[in-house]
């Protein structure tokens, strides 16, 4: 297909968001059978079916609901251009952002911050998820960003550009209970109980290595997908846990724990990964650029 008949993408996207081909004829001032004919022509040139019926409803299939993201975007940026030309407000900024569950809660808030600071009337859309379940959103433009500890090196089906935010050291941190191992760090964690995040992250890598260098053995109570309950049985006291050393001081303030010492030697990287080349969304742009220079500068 070379080109698209946005007539009739129009036509589709009346039907699809009022729920019936009656109803987006009143609102399109059109016959039905002149809007059903249209959709057909449209599914015609796209070679899938958009739209089949059930009983007595018209319900999406999953090529429709594809089609139905991108109609979204088109219009709303075609009322944008519109406003724009005529001086007008250009409406609410959205982005779409996805963010790795195995980056810290925290970290997370503090890159997102930036948007909200240059954009007061933004609205975020934030999404956690895998890497590569990210990532196959991202290929359906349904994210406009991911975040993440790791550059994309997926086997999935996208082009990505990983652009990198910065990188910062570790913290070890400890409820008051375990706080006495403060003294003679890091061979205090000889045997210490130690909360993991999960054996896929690169930062729980990273930990075993360096354990390993040191010959240091701690003793591995959990480990977890998601940071935040990682962070929360470390608060009860159950073990000694990492974070990067950029929100050493939330963590402290948050959980009621304390550092029990730091470390240079583990690198833990961020990066916000697109399918452009160069970022443009302007809320993703200020996200980077304070992350550069601020946050990790």
């Amino acid at each position: 297909m070379s080109w698209l008949n946005y007539h009739h993408l129009l036509y589709f996207w009346t039907v699809a968001r009022s729920g019936s081909i009656a109803k987006a004829s009143q609102e399109l001032h059109l016959a039905q059978p002149t809007i059903s004919a249209q959709l057909k022509l449209l599914e015609e040139s796209l070679g899938h079916k958009l739209l089949e019926r059930q009983g007595r409803r018209l319900v999406l299939t999953d090529v429709g609901r594809t089609v139905l993201r991108y109609a979204d975007d088109i219009f709303r940026l075609g009322n944008e251009l519109k406003n724009a030309i005529h001086g007008l407000p250009s409406g609410q900024l959205r982005v779409a952002v996805g963010v790795t569950d195995v980056v810290p809660k925290l970290v997370a808030e503090r890159l997102l911050q930036p948007a909200f600071d240059a954009f007061p009337d933004i609205h975020i859309t934030c999404r956690e998820g895998s890497l590569p379940q990210l990532l196959a959103s991202l290929a359906l433009h349904e994210l406009d960003v991911v975040l993440a500890d790791t550059p994309s090196s997926e086997p999935v089906s996208i082009r990505s550009f990983n652009h990198l935010l910065g990188t910062c050291g570790l913290s070890f941190f400890a409820a008051p209970r375990l706080a006495h191992l403060a003294r003679g760090f890091p061979r205090s964690l000889e045997g210490a109980p130690l909360l993991l995040p999960s054996e896929v992250s690169s930062l729980r890598r990273a930990l075993t290595a360096w354990f390993d260098a040191q010959g240091i053995h701690p003793r591995v109570v959990g480990d977890f997908d998601d940071s935040a309950l990682l962070e929360a049985f470390g608060q009860r006291g159950h073990g000694v846990f990492a974070a990067p050393s950029i929100i050493e001081a939330e963590v402290c303030r948050q959980f009621n724990v304390s550092v029990l010492g730091r470390t240079e030697d583990i690198e833990t990287g961020f990066y916000a990964i697109s399918v452009e080349r160069r970022l443009r969304h302007p809320a993703v742009v200020a996200i980077a650029e304070s992350a550069r220079s601020q946050l990790f500068g």
